[in-house]
């Protein structure tokens, strides 16, 4: 092989090497955007591009006739083209728009890749790019037009993530570092023919891409999952409130002297509460229903033991073998208990209710209590314990939780667990 060829060869080689990396670092990935996924296409599809570039550097010495070579340059000019159809579908993934935005922007882009590749076939036939004499490629007078849907497509991807008022800066100098990179790669590749500067224009681009937009991206998500993570424990802790951890030991105080038994077996069921409780922090993955029934047991026999006949429980439980985020009912009841029956003078019922439909798990929380407005609601308790419990269902499992109130007649709050 001639100088060009170990260049060109060695750029393809390297080139493989460090975008099967990021293909792999991309697939090990359990849950990805759907930017990644097009980030991911681009990247394989480009390691493909590289392949049948560095086949063609490799057997070309032993295939010279015009057609091979005619063929080959029309298959090259048109991986290009799609190459840069895959990074404009990208970018528009990556960045915000509106959902009508995007698909006239892909529309548009679609229109103008599809007239280009036209050019590239109607090539094969009249030769206004490029042709082979006698084995050698031979570029025509209009062979800069061949290279029209790239740089058409870099402008729009300069347009789009340079001048939105959306993109930081970090964003618009990878977008555009991107986009230069390889215009300055065709512009020397026409002054130097035969150099590969392109491919290697290309993986550098691609590391910048990958790095400073995809890796950055990833960190901030992970950092804001901390976050909500941090807020989500702060919730659930907030569900042990201190009142209620004083006022039970003051029950079991006051107990030890009338009824040492009672008292113990209070004693006993709040050690067992609060174990559940702090036990449930560090749990990631979904429990069983029939573990959270009977933590919520456990709750409502303390609370039982406070307040007596004030307090009534009803359980209706029809079906327990499903899966559920933990602290997902506790709460709720908690609210029926506290906010609803408790409220009342003569106190009231909680049923605890659950059965199965065709598409879900339901559990219901009923309460004749004093009602609530859950719009105009003050009470920082109950806002806590409904959005952990929300923001738990919607993360962990995709249920729903549904609220209905009425003041003075009572509350009803339905949990479903979609199959």
């Amino acid at each position: 092989m001639d100088g060009k060829s170990i260049f060109n060869a060695t750029v393809c080689i390297i080139g493989i090497a460090i975008l099967l990396i990021h293909v792999v670092n991309i697939l090990l990935k359990k849950n990805r955007r759907v930017d990644e996924n097009k980030l991911l296409l681009f990247v394989t599809f480009t390691i493909i591009h590289f392949i049948t570039y560095l086949t063609f550097t490799l057997i070309k010495s032993n295939y010279t006739s015009d057609n091979f070579i005619i063929g080959f340059y029309t298959t090259f000019y048109i991986m290009n083209n799609i190459e840069l159809l895959l990074v404009f579908n990208y970018t528009v993934s990556y960045i915000e728009l509106s959902k009508l935005t995007k698909n006239i922007l892909l529309i548009a882009n679609l229109a103008v890749f599809a007239i280009f590749v036209g050019l590239d076939i109607i090539n094969i036939f009249s030769h206004f790019f490029f042709s082979s004499v006698n084995g050698t490629y031979t570029r025509a007078p209009l062979m800069f037009l061949s290279q029209g849907y790239q740089m058409i497509t870099f402008v729009m991807v300069f347009v789009l993530t340079v001048f939105n008022s959306k993109t930081i800066l970090t964003e618009k100098i990878s977008f555009s570092t991107y986009c230069v990179l390889p215009i300055i790669a065709i512009i020397l590749q026409n002054i130097f023919p035969g150099y590969a500067i392109a491919y290697l224009s290309i993986v550098v681009s691609i590391e910048i891409l990958f790095l400073f937009i995809n890796v950055r991206k990833n960190m901030l998500i992970a950092e804001e999952e901390k976050k909500n993570k941090e807020t989500e424990i702060k919730l659930m802790m907030s569900q042990i409130q201190p009142h209620f951890i004083y006022n039970t030991l003051s029950s079991i105080s006051t107990l030890i002297k009338i009824d040492p038994n009672k008292a113990q077996k209070g004693l006993d069921d709040f050690t067992d509460y609060l174990r559940n409780n702090l036990a449930r922090l560090s749990v990631n993955d979904l429990i069983s229903f029939e573990d959270e029934l009977n933590h919520v047991k456990t709750y409502l026999t303390l609370e039982k033991m406070r307040f007596g006949d004030r307090l009534n429980v009803v359980f209706d439980i029809k079906v327990t073998d499903f899966l559920i985020p933990p602290l997902c009912v506790q709460p709720i009841v908690e609210n029926a208990v506290k906010h609803g029956v408790l409220q009342k003078i003569e106190g009231g019922t909680v049923i605890i209710k659950s059965y199965e439909t065709d598409e879900a798990y339901v559990v219901e929380i009923i309460d004749d209590g004093v009602g609530f407005n859950l719009e105009n609601v003050k009470n920082n308790d109950v806002h806590i314990g409904i959005s952990n419990v929300k923001y738990r269902l919607s993360t962990m499992c995709n249920g729903s939780l549904e609220i209905e109130s009425e003041i003075d007649k009572g509350t009803k709050s339905t949990i479903k667990f979609y199959k």
